[in-house]
């Protein structure tokens, strides 16, 4: 199926984790909440703007995938390779993405609130404007990561990897966690 163009939109709770390749398909605007698609082949696969609320994609090759404005919410992309992604404005709230390979992807005005990011390598991932409200980021690789007006909340960075320069155009509170070593935040206006 490399390369395929979904003529149907519709694969509602289905399990595409068999499916040997699914690099390169076009499944804008498919119709995939809850589908299985564990350890699936969907590098560049185009994906912008898919119901994929709930999914599996635990362990999913997702390399270079656009996902522009998908909707991933509760999603589980843990272990997921989402390396040079495109996940500008995607709804990420609540998704599993702990130990996923996020290593510059765009997630710039992406939403994350209490999703966990949990020893995720974000390095040098655009997260600019992005909404991490809640999320938990502890133990996650930050390194030359973009925070310019990015939400952090309520996060938890305690032992994140990043530094004050990284840290400074983000915004947070009182209840948000830094490595003890960095100076606290901004608060939003």
């Amino acid at each position: 199926m490399s390369g395929a163009t979904a003529t149907w939109n519709s694969w509602r709770g289905w399990d595409l984790s068999r499916e040997p390749n699914l690099s390169g398909a076009d499944l804008r605007e498919a119709d995939l909440p809850r589908a299985d698609l564990s350890e699936a082949n969907l590098a560049r696969a185009e994906l912008s703007e898919a119901d994929l609320m709930s999914a599996n994609l635990e362990s999913a090759n997702l390399l270079r995938a656009i996902l522009f404005r998908a909707d991933l919410m509760g999603a589980d992309l843990s272990g997921a390779n989402l390396s040079g992604a495109e996940l500008s404005e995607a709804d990420l709230t609540e998704a599993n993405l702990a130990g996923a390979d996020l290593v510059r992807p765009n997630l710039a005005r992406a939403d994350l609130p209490r999703a966990d990011l949990s020893e995720a390598n974000l390095s040098g991932t655009n997260l600019t404007e992005a909404d991490l409200s809640g999320a938990n980021l502890a133990g996650a690789d930050l390194s030359g990561v973009d925070l310019a007006e990015a939400i952090l909340t309520g996060a938890d960075l305690s032992t994140a990897s990043l530094t004050q320069q990284e840290l400074e155009p983000a915004t947070g509170d009182e209840n948000t966690r830094l490595p003890p070593d960095l100076n606290p935040l901004r608060t939003g206006e």
